[in-house]
């Protein structure tokens, strides 16, 4: 199978800081892609890396490629606003626009790129919103604002909001941490759901989540603190959640550290 993204020799600074070193993974199309790890290992840095967000913060900058179906994300002339165009992300908490109502808060991405046609912009609104398992809870509250919203909704429409766009990629930072179990279960059936159209790749420190959801698994890991943070072990999710390779990785996802 062809190579959605390809990963080599990542590296990652926060100033002087190495917050992550030296990390190399590939991950086809349609998959779904767990992250997973104790705080402070990088998994939220390298998901960064993906879509060129970790560089909006001052003094952060990246060594090393990403490529996106051969594409490099960083080479020179690459635009990071059509690179985050391609690659979506979810936040941990959902962030609908506060002032913006819910078909507003679909359409803000589109409205950003110009797409200004009536008809395009309401069909969008109810694909992006069918796609992200809302449309039938809001259809006839379109109008109102989007942070009036449960915490779950919101997260879904924050998730209608990312695949507005039509990217290739979908990145998600914790999509559940914020939420009840019920909104969780709503959340995971949607990446499942997702995947036949995207590719997915979620940062979780539920294990049980990671094991559900994903086709894949990286599991991130540092020798002490101060250290940067290394991918320890990436491969099938079976394989990582029943025989991992390394005896580090069976400790981390059994509970014995971390």
């Amino acid at each position: 199978m062809a190579t959605r993204i390809d990963v080599t020799g990542l590296t990652a600074y926060y100033g002087k800081f190495k917050a992550v070193a030296d990390v190399n993974l590939t991950i086809e199309p349609k998959n779904v892609t767990a992250f997973i790890g104790p705080s402070g290992c990088g998994k939220s840095t390298v998901l960064r890396t993906l879509n060129r967000m970790h560089e909006v913060l001052p003094g952060a900058r990246v060594e090393g490629k990403v490529l996106l179906d051969g594409e490099d994300l960083y080479g020179a002339g690459t635009d990071p606003v059509n690179v985050r165009r391609t690659v979506g992300m979810v936040f941990q908490r959902p962030n609908p626009f506060p002032t913006m109502s819910i078909y507003e808060n679909v359409i803000a991405g589109l409205k950003l790129n110009g797409v200004r046609k009536k008809a395009l912009l309401d069909e969008r609104v109810e694909e992006s919103l069918r796609g992200a398992n809302l449309w039938e809870e809001v259809k006839d509250r379109l109008g109102r604002p989007g942070a009036g919203l449960s915490g779950g909704q919101q997260q879904r429409l924050c998730i209608a909001r990312a695949i507005a766009v039509e990217p290739q990629v979908l990145l998600m930072d914790e999509p559940c941490s914020a939420l009840d179990p019920i909104s969780t279960l709503a959340i995971e059936d949607l990446i499942t759901k997702l995947k036949s159209s995207f590719t997915i790749v979620i940062v979780t420190h539920n294990m049980q989540q990671a094991s559900r959801v994903s086709d894949t698994t990286a599991f991130f890991s540092l020798e002490k603190t101060g250290d940067p943070g290394r991918l320890v072990e990436f491969d099938k999710t079976s394989k990582i959640f029943t025989n991992p390779t390394e005896k580090r990785t069976e400790d981390y996802v059994s509970g014995r550290f971390g």
